[in-house]
């Protein structure tokens, strides 16, 4: 997002990190990489928007979305599965 000002443009990227911080936390494989995955092509998706209303309403989707996945890492750390043969043991 080419955000309209730094302070925009400042938090876009904090929300960013903060999303990929929070994804790297599922505890399952699968769900981690599709999260990593589908936040970097949000970001990356709009990365040239200009409009400061467009921005300011990814912004907020962005943060509702954290919210969601801080809620089900959580909810997944309290249900634990085997873990596949791909992450090792």
């Amino acid at each position: 997002m080419a955000a309209a000002g730094s302070s925009s443009c400042i938090q876009v990227l904090s929300l960013y990190r903060t999303m990929l911080r929070e994804s790297k936390k599922f505890s399952s494989y699968s769900y981690r990489n599709f999260a990593l995955r589908r936040i970097r092509e949000a970001f990356q998706e709009n990365k040239n928007e200009t409009n400061p209303e467009i921005i300011q309403e990814l912004i907020e989707k962005a943060k509702s979305t954290n919210e969601i996945i801080q809620r089900q890492v959580l909810i997944g750390h309290l249900y634990t599965a085997q873990k596949l043969v791909i992450e090792g043991q």
